[in-house]
């Protein structure tokens, strides 16, 4: 089914029906004056953007394409630096304002995070991806050093949703924009772009140190001033700054070109011609591709979707109805999703509901065997990120090593988190808490790089977008309910890292189940 699928998908809009295999996911029906792509909104639109790929394809990768691989790097770093900053205040906010439900702030963040992604992963097609690409990180440094300024736990707790509200757009924005202009045969770069995430967790942790540990009230003391309590505020203005460097360094010393399929599905066929031209002459090359060629493909009385509506139903398209139940269209396709979804949403709730109180369990254990302070919360909490950084690079060498593969990779790396999380509860005292949690973030990196990678592959080409989607979701929702959960345990014992643990090791044992191995196949 698969194989046919892929040959509807790339033949022209104008081959006749006959020679298209019927199948029940994609298939095409005739019209008076068109050829319609059942399934699909404006076939000419999917043949034109084709086009481009080919065009794309043949100019290769460029300098320009290499600068774009640095700046898109922003984003990922963005992704995890900021719900580390959360992790990183949380005591120190938690001490000062001594509110009565402290994972309120996460909470916050989650919320942010996933109306984020909704908001920007639509508005992109309607604004286009040029702003929607510098508006995220401008919005996140913004609204994190006015954080600062926070006068109570509350009004942290807002701008803690308002900076997460950027954050959540960059990887469905920078993702959308970096696959637009990268030829086909260097998408591997896509999963490369996690040492980004994990050295942003290293930079903020290298920054906490010296900030969290001389400018934070200690665990133990019984009145927390704002005076002795600075540190979190310094924290956040220089995360902040950090940021809008990054996006002065989009904005003003890189040139983003618009995307030549968002131009072309705004009726700007010349535009898009231009922009890949101009994406040649940047590389020192040359491109064939004309506006005749774009316009080759639209039949005779074909009438251009432009407007705005067009653009958001071609991202509704990726949550149509159809293309979700061609997810489960055999048992073993069912299966796959379904499994896939489910261990998004378990390493949904697990790693936040452990990362975010991260600092507080290692300040208490430390300080109960009696040589905890603040500084050696932070300076170990460095060296756990350090670690994570080789865990992304060893995680992608991996999945193509035979006796492991995409699932033995990922489903070892996943219950080895749960593991370790386990083993930090023998820990008799803060150094061996620190070796475990060191291997906590060296195999949660590895899980991670596998997993960002592995998922897409186990999807239908035509349905991919549909199934991230839905992976993304379920991650996202179940980052909400970490939080919540939270809330209601208590976090002076163990039981946030029980809990994680439980989540990881029964997640690693489903990708067991998985009924694909997508380690020297084609993806489906």
């Amino acid at each position: 089914m698969m194989d046919d699928v892929e040959q509807a998908n790339t033949a022209s809009p104008k081959a006749d029906s006959k020679s298209r295999p019927d199948d029940e996911a994609v298939s095409i029906v005739s019209d008076d004056n068109a050829i319609i792509l059942k399934g699909q909104l404006d076939p000419v639109y999917e043949e034109k953007a084709r086009v481009l790929n080919r065009a794309i394809q043949k100019i290769g990768m460029g300098w320009y394409q290499w600068q774009l691989f640095v700046v898109v790097g922003f984003g990922w770093a963005s992704d995890n630096l900021w719900p580390i900053v959360t992790s990183l205040i949380f005591t120190p906010v938690a001490n000062e304002f001594g509110p009565a439900r402290p994972p309120l702030l996460t909470l916050s963040q989650n919320i942010g995070l996933l109306a984020g992604a909704i908001a920007w992963g639509f508005g992109c097609d309607i604004f286009g991806r040029k702003w929607a690409f510098n508006l995220t990180l401008g919005i996140t440094a913004v609204f994190g050093m006015i954080a600062a300024a926070s006068p109570n736990f509350a009004a942290i707790g807002v701008f803690a949703a308002l900076w997460s509200f950027g954050v959540g757009g960059n990887l469905p924005v920078d993702s959308a924009i970096f696959l637009e202009f990268l030829p086909a045969s260097h998408q591997y770069l896509l999963t490369v772009l996690s040492v980004d995430w994990a050295i942003a967790q290293v930079v903020a942790t290298l920054v906490a140190w010296p900030l969290l540990a001389n400018f934070t009230c200690q665990q133990d003391q019984q009145v927390c001033r704002r005076e002795d309590n600075m540190g979190w505020r310094y924290f956040m203005i220089a995360m902040g700054g950090i940021t809008i460097v990054m996006f002065c360094i989009r904005f003003l010393l890189f040139t983003i070109y618009e995307s030549p399929k968002y131009l072309m599905g705004k009726g700007k066929d010349e535009e898009a011609v231009r922009i890949v031209h101009e994406v040649a002459r940047r590389n020192g090359r040359r491109s064939s591709l004309t506006v005749e060629e774009l316009r080759a493909c639209e039949p005779e009385g074909y009438v251009r979707q432009t407007g705005v509506s067009s653009a958001v139903k071609r991202r509704l398209e990726d949550v149509r109805f159809e293309k979700v139940r061609a997810l489960f269209a055999t048992r073993k396709l069912a299966l796959s999703t379904s499994l896939i979804m489910i261990i998004w949403g378990l390493i949904g709730l697990g790693y936040p509901l452990y990362n975010a109180f991260l600092p507080y369990i290692q300040a208490t254990r430390g300080a109960d065997f009696g040589d905890g302070s603040t500084y050696l919360t932070y300076r170990n909490s460095l060296i756990i990120a350090t670690l994570g950084v080789p865990g992304a690079l060893i995680g992608g060498l991996l999945v193509e090593v035979p006796r492991f593969g995409r699932k033995g990779t990922l489903a070892l790396s996943t219950a080895m988190t749960g593991a370790f999380l386990y083993a930090s509860t023998t820990a008799l005292d803060s150094q061996a808490l620190l070796g475990w949690n060191c291997a906590f973030s060296f195999s949660s990196n590895v899980m991670y790089a596998v997993l960002y990678s592995f998922t897409p592959e186990l999807f239908p080409t035509p349905q991919r977008g549909t199934g991230n989607a839905l992976s993304a979701t379920c991650n996202r929702i179940f980052g909400i309910m970490a939080p919540i959960i939270a809330m209601f345990a208590d976090l002076r014992t163990a039981a946030p890292v029980y809990t994680s643990g439980a989540l990881f090791i029964a997640a690693g044992l489903l990708v067991l189940v998985l009924p694909f191995e997508s380690r020297g196949k084609a993806a489906l």
